[in-house]
């Protein structure tokens, strides 16, 4: 949901999904001289509290709390996220611009927005992000770092999952008994509870059958364990004559009839669901979960790659002349790279922004959008930086945003507490999700989402799955939003510099010692540099006019 308010000086946007609000402000440059920040207090509608938001700094005079309210300690940027926001909810934000000194704080221009939160458990699209954030302060102070087996009443979990466990195992509860049947197609499969929810289906009555991954190069050892703990082996058929088949979905049928799928990029593992980032995106469209069935049919047999590539082929045939609005399932292998070809296609017809996460390294088609110089910004989220993609991107385009998974080791900057990831994590530490937006804040939005890495072996070799989703705002606004809190959490990371011998990630350049708010105004220039990120960026998030 999207809600822009522009009365008077301050013109504030607001823009959220399910977990996450995100806001843009943008003020008169006259009152810009002496402002100090922002004050953000958020009004719950459906809670009924009112308070004002945290800052993580606060000014050097404020002591040495470890957050502090914006109404004290205001926000230096233009673009904000309040990321304890809940699903169905109803809020108000208020946006109060201070100027004058840190201990002479007076409010210059106030802006008022109301806005609500989705669920994921209505409508055509459901989507549910998982934390991804286990190397955080928040986890560090609730669970003193402890890893989450070690936490009782699986409280870290829950907090972990954020919905994402519990929306995959209430999809596949619904099949209670005769006349349902479950399709899934799974790649890692060891998480117990989910397993035994597949379990729980069968036994009530369900018809419920499994694809997973048995190649060499697979996690069969794993599976082969689980499902035997579970009591679920002999609902699995073993997928083989393919390079890995690294699908993550299940469809839902009722009396022979497709009724929805879930999908996106989360393995069910301990690491995929409650370590990296992921997403799990349910689509209660008979017509999309009609392709899924067949596609997975033609799965159960466990095909050659030159048997099955044909068929994907041509569902759909890549690249499409234009896309249409709606819903359009990609499936692989495939016989060439032109979804490659064509995802970079849409990207390159972008007028306002490209956002793209990527666990194993960016494809040369999308890297070829990505280093073109354009007028709008680019956001680019990693894992790691292998091959030097981050510096690559960013010299390319001055415009470019891009950072990489990150953790606060010993001493960062004198005031943070040390983090941890997630045992578990074993290939990817950060950041699993692959998706692209392609203008996500247009009323035409593009939104590439599901288990393929953008790379040539996933659309080649691998068995995958990927949806792509034009025009429908409120899906393109949940994945920047999450998009956005993650970049955020992780941009601040990277800029850390962790003392010798810790487990942090120093950037060149970057100081050790505490942090604080900038007492004068100087932190504003470089939101209204004509031409610069950080203008372009103000602009964006706000709503306002994009000048280039």
């Amino acid at each position: 949901m999207r809600a822009r308010a522009s009365n008077g000086p301050l013109a504030v946007q607001a823009v959220s999904g399910t977990h996450s609000v995100l806001l843009g402000m943008d003020l008169d440059p006259a009152l810009t001289t002496d402002l100090m920040g922002f004050a953000i207090r958020r009004t719950d509608h459906t809670e009924g509290q009112r308070y004002w938001l945290r800052n993580q700094l606060g000014f050097r005079t404020s002591g040495t709390r470890d957050s502090y309210s914006s109404w004290d300690n205001p926000v230096q940027t233009f673009r904000w996220g309040d990321y304890t926001a809940k699903p169905a909810h109803d809020y108000t934000y208020e946006i109060r611009a201070l100027a004058g000194t840190p201990s002479t704080l007076r409010p210059v221009a106030v802006q008022t927005v109301p806005i609500s939160t989705g669920s994921y458990d209505t409508g055509t699209h459901g989507v549910v992000f998982n934390r991804g954030v286990i190397a955080s302060q928040a986890y560090a102070e609730r669970f003193g770092n402890k890893q989450p087996d070690q936490v009782a009443n699986n409280a870290a979990y829950t907090w972990l999952s954020a919905g994402l466990a519990e929306s995959m195992t209430a999809f596949i509860g619904q099949a209670t008994g005769p006349g349902w049947a479950l399709r899934a197609a799974v790649y890692e499969f060891s998480w117990v509870p989910v397993l035994q929810a597949f379990g729980v289906a069968a036994a009530a009555g369900a018809d419920v059958r499994i694809v997973a991954d048995w190649t060499g190069s697979g996690p069969r050892d794993d599976t082969e364990k689980a499902a035997a703990a579970a009591g679920i082996s002999s609902l699995i058929s073993r997928r083989t004559h393919i390079s890995i088949a690294h699908n993550k979905f299940v469809v839902l049928c009722k009396d022979g009839a497709p009724v929805a799928v879930w999908t996106g990029s989360t393995n069910v593992t301990e690491g995929g669901l409650f370590g990296q980032a992921n997403v799990g995106h349910t689509v209660r469209d008979p017509a999309v979960a009609a392709k899924y069935l067949d596609y997975w049919n033609h799965l159960e047999d466990n095909p050659f790659q030159r048997d099955l590539k044909p068929w994907n082929d041509s569902r759909p045939t890549t690249p499409m002349k234009r896309l249409r609005q709606g819903t359009t399932a990609v499936f692989s292998p495939r016989s060439t790279v032109s979804a490659l070809d064509w995802y970079g296609s849409l990207a390159d017809r972008a007028d306002a922004g490209v956002f793209l996460t990527a666990a194993f390294g960016i494809s040369p088609q999308l890297m070829t959008v990505l280093t073109k110089d354009r007028d709008y910004l680019k956001y680019v989220l990693l894992d790691t930086d292998s091959g030097g993609a981050q510096l690559t991107i960013r010299s390319a385009d001055p415009d470019n945003q891009v950072t990489v998974g990150a953790v606060i080791g010993k001493g960062g900057w004198g005031q943070w507490i040390r983090e941890v990831t997630l045992a578990a994590n074993k290939h990817v530490r950060y950041i699993h999700t692959k998706f692209l937006l392609i203008d996500p804040l247009s009323d035409d939005p593009i939104v590439v989402t599901g288990s393929a890495n953008f790379s040539k072996a996933s659309t080649i070799s691998n068995d995958e799955n990927m949806l792509v989703i034009r025009g429908d705002t409120e899906v393109a606004d949940v994945y920047l939003t999450e998009f956005m809190r993650l970049f955020t959490h992780y941009e601040f990371r990277a800029r850390v510099a962790a003392q010798p011998g810790s487990a942090g990630t120093a950037s060149p350049g970057v100081t050790t010692g505490r942090r604080y708010l900038d007492s004068s105004s100087t932190w504003v220039r470089r939101w209204y540099e004509a031409g610069s990120p950080r203008a372009k960026e103000r602009q964006m998030f706000a709503g306002s006019r994009v000048t280039g």
